[in-house]
């Protein structure tokens, strides 16, 4: 039986990556599977610890949406109108809630993104 030790610094961390790699191959219900998975599931609690992602800004959320739907300035503009979606685009104005509101509505844009700011 293998012994899965605790992730606790940099040093078992690069250690837990190497074996990591090693076992990608596992086949799920053997034991290396097993190890496998328990490794991963440390792996990915020590990561979000020390490496925890944070919320897009309300504008990065936009500019995300935009991008991935092809979306320009100008179908902003359309939803919100052509002075304000200027203002925001540029940080000189934040959003309103009715502006969040629509977003969230015609563009899917999480609510949650939207009210970080």
């Amino acid at each position: 039986m293998v012994t899965v030790n605790p992730i606790r610094d940099n040093v078992s961390y690069e250690a837990a990556l190497l074996r990591l790699e090693a076992l990608m191959d596992a086949e799920f219900g053997t034991p290396d599977g097993d190890e496998l998975d328990v490794l991963a599931t440390l792996v990915a609690a020590y990561e979000e610890s020390r490496y925890p992602l944070d919320a897009p800004s309300a504008l990065g959320a936009i500019e995300f949406i935009m991008d991935q739907k092809g979306y320009r300035q100008k179908d902003f503009a359309a939803l919100i109108g052509k002075a304000r979606a200027s203002e925001i685009l540029s940080k000189k104005r934040g959003l309103s809630m009715k502006q969040a509101q629509t977003l969230h509505k015609e563009w899917g844009v999480p609510a949650e993104a939207l009210l970080a700011g």
